[in-house]
């Protein structure tokens, strides 16, 4: 995260001093210290970047592969899950084989251009991310006061997050293209990001707004509709039935990961950046500031896993298509695939919502 003076071009190949002094001058960097990482500190960075980006591309593809393959998936909720898999599947895609390539050779192989175009989309990618995982906690939190958006009629609210996620994004991550801070390399050279380093007004007032508006408010609304959820929960702790009881402890645990997650992968990204601008150049080393950038990718990883693989939201159990859970049950649909059949359990917590819901109607009236 700490810039360093890493020429964008091929500086280390002969011949090409003219290309490196230009994309030096270019970005201004000439008092920084030069990158430190030693060969086996790129290798490690690059193996890790590697499984990150190997993994998250896998897994993602996976979850928008089931919901092309499944119509049973296709409902309003899931459509966030769709936006934050797609923009996660974009990052290992258009990101990071850059920055493993960059990390297997120690230095930036595509030039300034190529970083400029790297440092936009991934911030605009990640931010999304961000967004959406804030208006996803908030349709939970509107799904369990009002059941009937999860009743696969009203697609409307939830289009409109994904837009206002990915408009949001770009407006935000525009602006160091137009002159309102500016991308360039970060930590060891390797990666490219928004300038965290420059101490001038036009560049903290940028980084301060970023981190007010991209990590910090999303955060407190992530932590205010899981937090009412939460509440809501147990208000019905006390009527709620043996199944129940144990949905409302998964749903705690889910919750739970979600917000530590969330922190781990992106908490020490932000501080970090907040060090390198407010602190002495010196302060962070390449190896102290790629690591928060790693854990920050990492998150492409993750985010599957907790919102699609493990929440239950999409479980495919090898059982017979019977009326275990009744015919007209809107937990689960059944369907026939070269001779087996597989029921899929489509759960958002909907059998919760209601009862919260009538349980609440009765509290108030």
């Amino acid at each position: 995260m700490i810039v360093c003076d890493v020429n964008l071009s091929c500086a280390h190949c002969p011949g090409d001093g003219g290309a490196a002094a230009t994309a030096t001058d270019a970005y201004e960097e000439a008092s920084l210290p030069p990158p430190t990482l030693s060969p086996r500190g790129h290798l490690v960075v690059a193996v890790c970047l590697g499984f990150i980006g190997t993994f998250g591309f896998l897994s993602n593809f996976l979850v928008l592969a089931l919901f092309c393959r499944y119509r049973a998936l296709r409902t309003p909720m899931n459509l966030l899950l769709v936006s934050i898999s797609a923009s996660d599947l974009l990052v290992s895609t258009l990101g990071t084989p850059f920055s493993f390539a960059a990390s297997t050779q120690g230095r930036w192989l595509i030039g300034r251009a190529g970083c400029v175009w790297y440092g936009f989309v991934n911030a605009c990618l990640g931010i999304v991310s961000l967004i959406s995982l804030a208006v996803l906690s908030y349709e939970r939190y509107c799904t369990m006061m009002a059941p009937t958006i999860a009743s696969g009629r009203e697609y409307r609210s939830v289009l409109g997050g994904i837009c206002f996620s990915w408009l949001y994004s770009v407006a935000w991550t525009v602006p160091p293209l137009l002159g309102w801070s500016r991308y360039g390399p970060e930590g060891p050279g390797t990666t490219c990001s928004v300038d965290w380093r420059t101490q001038t007004p036009n560049n903290i007032s940028y980084i301060v707004c970023l981190f007010t508006f991209c990590l910090l408010l999303p955060f407190l609304v992530i932590l205010y509709s899981y937090g009412k959820l939460l509440h809501t929960i147990r208000q019905v702790r006390s009527v709620s039935s043996v199944v129940n009881r144990h949905r409302e402890q998964r749903v705690l645990v889910m919750v739970i990961t979600m917000v530590v997650c969330y922190l781990v992968c992106w908490l020490p990204y932000g501080v970090t950046a907040l060090l390198a601008t407010f602190g002495p150049q010196d302060l962070l080393t390449p190896e102290a500031s790629i690591t928060p950038s790693l854990l920050a990718k990492f998150s492409t990883v993750i985010n599957p896993f907790i919102y699609i693989f493990m929440n239950k939201q999409v479980r495919f159990s090898q059982i017979s298509c019977s009326n275990k859970w009744g015919n007209t049950s809107p937990f689960s649909q059944c369907f026939s695939r070269k001779g087996h059949n597989f029921t899929i359990f489509f759960q958002v917590d909907l059998s919760l919502s209601a009862l919260s819901h009538k349980i609440l109607n009765k509290l108030l009236s």
